[in-house]
Order: C-alpha cells, then structure tokens, then sequence
C-alpha cells in the first residue's frame, strides 16, 4: 500500500535522480510513474542483457515501412501496433483517395512527421504542417488530400474517447492552452459530377464501403462540443525544472482509457549541479511504452527521425552509460535539450504487427530513452 514514508536502505543518494556517484539509477514503478515506487542504485547497467522470446522490444525506422497508400490512391495505413484499447498505424499518402473514410472503432489523432495538406471533413478543413496533431472524433467523415507525395503521418487510433489530462494545480492552461487549437470552419463540399461518393466505414481492421448519391460533407453548419482540430507541438507549454528530470506524465497531451500520448520537446536543461538529466533506468511495470522520433538532438547527439521504439512493460529500458557519462562530461557546455519525441504508452500490452517484426532492426543503444 502507499505510505507518506519512504523508507531507505543501504547506499542511497541524498536526492532523487541526482549525486550517483558511479551508481545506476533504476527505477522500478506502479501506474506509470504516478503510483508506489523503488529506486535500485546499482553496480550496473540494467539494459545490458540478452533475450530470448517475444517479449522483447523493437527499432523500426519508417524508411523501411511501405504502407500501401504511397503508392496507391486506394491504399490503407500500415498497422503498427495494436491491443484492446488502440491500434497505431503508419500513413504515408501520396494521393487524394477516391473515398471518404469513417472509423466507426473509435476516436483518431494523427500526429504529421512530413508533409503539408488538408482534412476535408464533414466540420469543414483543417489544414496541416509538420508537428500538428489532427484530432478526427470517432465516426466522422473525412478525406486527408495531402500537398505532395513526402509524407509520413503516425495514427494513434483509441478504442475509447480522447480527452485533455484534467485540471491540475498549475490551472487550465498548462501544458497547453486549449485556445490555440485549430477549429474548422463549416463549409460545403460541392458534388463534381459522380453518381457516387463511396465512405470507408472501417472496422476491426477490415472496411465496409456505403454510397451516397452526393457528397456526404454537405452541411452547412455545426454546433456542439465534438468536433476536429489540430494543435501544433509549438504551440505546447513545456514544464521544466532546475533540480530534478521530470517524470514523462507531466508532458501528457491526450489520454483515452488504456493509452497515454505524450510530447518530449526542446526545454531548458536541469541545471543545478549532479542533476541526471537523461530519464533514469526504468522498467514501466503497468505500461508499454513508444517513442516516435520527430527530430532534434540531445546534448549534440542528433535524434534519428521516423524511428519508432517499443519498450515492453516488465523490461528494461534507457539511454546507455556512455551516452550519461557524456552529458555529464559536458554539463556545462549544454543549456538545452532539443530531443522532438512524441510518446505512446498503453495499459495492455502491444502486439508489433508482422510489417513491424520483419523490418526490426538491432537496437542502437544510442537512441533509446
């Protein structure tokens, strides 16, 4: 059970995640950092071990994922991932579908990697650049027309309704002010002259196409509460401090039962003196964990983009000594962490699909977090 108390035994540091002096920080915690916890300070490092079996972690690249909509208009993201409460999913579209889609399995946020282009919707459009989230409620209409043919789209499908992290004691405004997201404006789509518009209504991986004899996105107006939008990661207020890294829960974006998506953007580094500034080792007992590399560096060590890591629950997992060591070395020289990583992590294990096991790749060490 929780206590107020906690207990200490045997070599300790006097802070948390701070003065190792030679030690490895290893955290083992309930509820995804939030719940009971326990600091091992170890001889080791406890990402060095081999594995046998399927609980074992992945590092794709999306270079090496062909979903068949690049090159077909007709074609369909590529399943990445997927348990009970969500399904992840790779788009790289190169054309305009024939078809509106309609995803009647529940809600989805669309995080854009590359490209420019527009979501026509039964809301109206939403346009979309590099960083932006596009929230599409379940069951909605809506057709992604993209600029050009380099694009790459994670797709973060849940099975129950997204929603903003509540209120905290830090008000209605941080992480994000909810001001700054993008709303469509209602707009009629003209009908161009086809005897029919076909709607995707997909389903437990499979589709069901329904015809109307004119475009299904003809209102004239909405009003209500649910409704899409975009929200760009610039737009995002980080939550930093001087003494201590934070735990991944405090960049919390979205939610939906079971499945947690999170930003790690560029923020002031920890700054007093024997601070850790990587994430601590750590095992995530109740949660899977992804990591989507959007960009950007740390400590001078570049972030691969459009790599896609999956740490199982129960597993250890964090960025390597020689990479600590180096961020110690040159605590004074850097001021900033640059790291652009977007994080899903789940409640029920996540299943890699065969695209994802047969393009994995050796973990690099460099890169896990």
């Amino acid at each position: 059970m929780e206590s107020f108390v906690q207990l200490r035994k045997g070599t300790t540091p006097r802070r948390i995640h701070a003065d190792l002096d030679g030690l490895k920080d290893d955290e083992l915690g309930r509820g995804g950092f939030t719940g009971r916890t326990a600091h091992f300070y170890r001889r080791h490092d406890p990402t060095q071990f081999r594995s046998e079996g399927p609980l074992t972690g992945v590092d794709v690249s999306t270079d090496a994922l062909s979903p068949t909509d690049a090159d077909d208009p007709s074609g369909e993201p590529l399943l990445l991932f997927d348990n009970a409460d969500c399904r992840i999913s790779l788009s790289k579209r190169g054309e305009a579908p024939p078809f509106y889609v309609r995803n009647v399995d529940g809600d989805e946020l669309h995080f854009v990697h590359r490209g420019t282009g527009k979501f026509v919707t039964e809301f109206g459009e939403l346009t979309y650049r590099p960083g932006d989230y596009v929230y599409i409620p379940k069951s909605t209409t809506y057709r992604q027309i993209p600029d050009g043919r380099d694009t790459c789209v994670l797709i973060v499908q849940a099975t129950e309704e997204f929603r903003v992290p509540e209120a905290g004691v830090l008000g209605r405004h941080f992480p994000f002010d909810s001001a700054l997201v993008v709303i469509p404006e209602a707009s009629v789509v003209e009908d161009d002259g086809r005897e029919e518009y076909e709607v995707r209504l997909y389903h437990s991986g499979q589709h069901t196409s329904i015809f109307y004899p004119h475009d299904p996105c003809d209102a004239e107006g909405w009003r209500g509460d649910n409704f899409p939008f975009t929200f760009n990661i610039d737009d995002y207020t980080v939550l930093t401090s001087e003494s201590v890294h934070l735990p991944p829960t405090v960049h919390l974006f979205m939610q939906a039962t079971g499945v947690y998506v999170m930003n790690f953007l560029p923020r002031p580094a920890e700054g007093v003196p024997g601070t850790e500034r990587y994430p601590w080792y750590h095992r995530n007992v109740d949660y899977d964990e992804i990591a989507f590399f959007h960009g950007g560096n740390v400590f001078g060590i570049d972030m691969p983009p459009g790599l896609i890591s999956h740490a199982p629950q129960g597993v250890h997992h964090g960025a390597p000594e020689k990479a600590r060591e180096r961020a110690r070395r040159k605590f004074d020289q850097y001021d900033r962490v640059e790291w652009k990583i977007i994080a899903v992590d789940t409640r029920r294990r996540l299943v890699p699909s065969e695209a994802v096991r047969a393009a994995a790749s050796v973990s690099d060490p460099e890169v896990q977090i």
